[in-house]
């Protein structure tokens, strides 16, 4: 169990985040014209693991942005934006923002992914949403970085968690 701040109060969630060098743990998330999308979907592509609580939160829609300009200049690299909003939620916000290097993807239906990365809050004002982390992931499925953000309203380090695939 990892414990972060929101607001300042004491929040926790349901595990740790998977160790650097280790194999990314499988997952099965819903994109936004509701098909079901895995690790595997994305075999051979380094990956942005951009998880957030909700995309109708300043600082949440503040990452995905920054995700969407810079990691587009990286070689073979997908940023996956995750949380647990209705899949329409993230299509009206990356559809009005004009967002189109970043792919949306939601937990909504089980919730699996949380509690397999081991990122779900489980208590606080935001029990049962994604904690704020960074995964970067690489072609082979290898985690080589992460990061859960230690008080919920910050940003990650975008600088830090792209150096990680240079």
């Amino acid at each position: 169990m990892a414990s972060v701040t929101l607001g300042g109060t004491p929040v926790n969630t349901s595990g740790t985040l998977p160790e650097i060098g280790s194999q990314a743990p499988d997952f099965k998330l819903t994109t936004t014209d509701l098909s079901t999308k895995t690790l595997n979907d994305y075999s051979g592509s380094n990956l942005v693991l951009n998880v957030f609580p909700s995309v109708d939160t300043g600082t949440c829609a503040q990452s995905i942005r920054t995700f969407n300009k810079e990691a587009s200049s990286l070689e073979n690299t997908k940023v996956l934006c995750i949380s647990k909003d209705l899949p329409f939620a993230m299509a009206r916000f990356c559809g009005a923002e004009g967002l189109d290097n970043v792919i949306s993807l939601s937990d909504y239906k089980d919730g699996n992914f949380g509690k397999t990365y081991g990122l779900d809050f489980t208590d606080g004002a935001f029990e049962t949403l994604l904690s704020r982390c960074i995964i970067i992931v690489d072609s082979k499925g290898k985690i080589l970085h992460t990061q859960q953000v230690s008080e919920i309203a910050d940003e990650p380090n975008y600088e830090k968690a792209l150096a990680s695939l240079k």
